[in-house]
């Protein structure tokens, strides 16, 4: 019989904190204004598994109201729990959040955030989550289904999912962890820290193997360890020390062995792996080279290029941007951020045959940034559609036709001279 041991209190540090969001695109239409995690464990009733469900939401992305010499968010949040096919709802939670800002540049802030938990008990099996914001002063909402698979803890060995860590400290005594709900990961800064759940009918030794696959799924780091499970919960807290990994999408593997090598059990977590002073959404190193042919000449991406290792050309990339940093003094380079900000918007809004960032629309956009006006004819009887962007500040506007009519804009009048440098 398990003995259950609550890993709430663990857990439940979900006062304002900081962390390094990124802007997350489930899709084209809809960018969710949130990060959300689902964790099965144990939850020590029968043929239950407890689910926690994580909700953070950037200060960023919610709106503020004066009040006094604060500002206050408020915004309501929903969990609805539904059978695979969407047909009967099955569990479901509403409650508000309140936010109290003491000044106005906290209200602006992409690193502040409000972190929620709620819980719910299900039966192990196929489910949809449905997860959703409202902001009660612009009273926009915000929505994402999710399908997911509720494990069974029921019986032999087991482990929970895996939590990525964002922050642990001690509090009063007792150990308070603050979880990675983003899963964006600094490499290079504290390793990648991990807490999970073992269950055990009895005592044993197992050998735990810890792999990370990148995007092609070729293992870049391994380790194991032998120890010793005893009957009941056992948590854990694992930092895996390694700052060699790439940009961009991995995949932790954290498997259980028998001491003859027999798989017992296994549970992943999918991460983004980011570099201190990259901006999150350069997610791989080549693409980010290719990337800048709006911004650096033949041959200043010709060294880049050219670098013999792959460590040396990590440095001249950035080096490049170094050099760009408008306030060098300061932490972040405002260029860097900005040019990889208006490549991830071209991407998101103007992708069609090409990626987003390569058609012109997306060229446009990227050197001169977001246009102070556009004039669309997407449906006049006489012409083809077409897009009029204007630049006031530079006194002039380009003209975009869908000669094909699917959305495949060109532009009618080029840029040249001055006009094709990045501002």
């Amino acid at each position: 019989m398990k003995t259950f041991i609550s890993v709430i209190s663990v857990f439940l540090f979900i006062s304002s904190a900081f962390a390094q969001p990124d802007n997350t695109s489930l899709n084209k239409q809809q960018r969710v204004k949130y990060y959300q995690e689902f964790l099965c464990f144990y939850s020590g009733k029968k043929n239950l598994t407890r689910v926690d469900v994580f909700i953070q939401v950037p200060y960023s992305e919610i709106q503020f109201v004066k009040s006094g010499q604060s500002f206050i968010a408020q915004y309501s949040l929903t969990i609805s729990v539904f059978d695979q096919n969407r047909e009967r709802l099955i569990s479901e939670k509403i409650w508000n959040e309140k936010i109290i800002a003491e000044n106005f540049d906290q209200t602006l802030s992409k690193e502040n955030f409000n972190l929620s938990l709620k819980s719910v008990e299900l039966k192990p099996g196929n489910y949809v989550i449905r997860t959703a914001m409202e902001d009660k002063d612009s009273r926009k909402e915000f929505s994402v289904d999710n399908n997911f698979t509720v494990r069974d803890f029921s019986s032999g060995i087991n482990i929970s999912d895996i939590m990525l860590i964002a922050k642990q400290e001690v509090v009063d005594g007792s150990n308070k962890i603050r979880p990675n709900v983003s899963k964006d990961i600094l490499v290079q800064h504290d390793g990648i820290q991990l807490f999970y759940e073992m269950y055990s009918d009895s005592s044993v030794d197992v050998l735990m193997d810890y792999s990370i696959m990148d995007k092609d799924k070729n293992t870049v780091h391994k380790e194991n360890e032998i120890i010793n499970l005893k009957s009941g919960t056992n948590q854990f807290f694992k930092t895996i020390k390694d700052s060699a990994l790439s940009l961009g999408s991995h995949n932790l593997v954290v498997s259980i062995f028998d001491l003859k090598s027999t798989l017992i059990s296994s549970a992943s977590k999918n991460f983004l792996s980011r570099w201190s002073g990259v901006p999150g959404n350069v997610q791989d190193l080549e693409k980010a080279i290719e990337q800048m042919t709006y911004i650096a000449s033949d041959e200043e991406l010709d060294f880049i290029e050219e670098a013999e290792t792959r460590d040396d050309k990590i440095k001249r990339f950035l080096d490049f941007w170094k050099i760009k940093d408008p306030n060098p003094q300061d932490e972040q380079n405002e260029v860097f951020n900005e040019y990889f900000r208006r490549v991830a918007y071209a991407n998101e809004q103007f992708s069609h045959y090409n990626e987003g960032w390569q058609t012109d629309r997306g060229m446009v956009y990227i050197l001169l940034g977001p246009p102070n006006n556009i004039d669309r004819h997407p449906f006049d009887y006489d012409s083809k559609p077409y897009e009029v962007w204007q630049y006031y500040d530079i006194n002039r506007q380009f003209v975009f036709l869908d000669d094909t009519g699917f959305g495949d804009y060109r532009l009618v009048t080029p840029l040249y001279g001055d006009d094709y440098r990045y501002r």
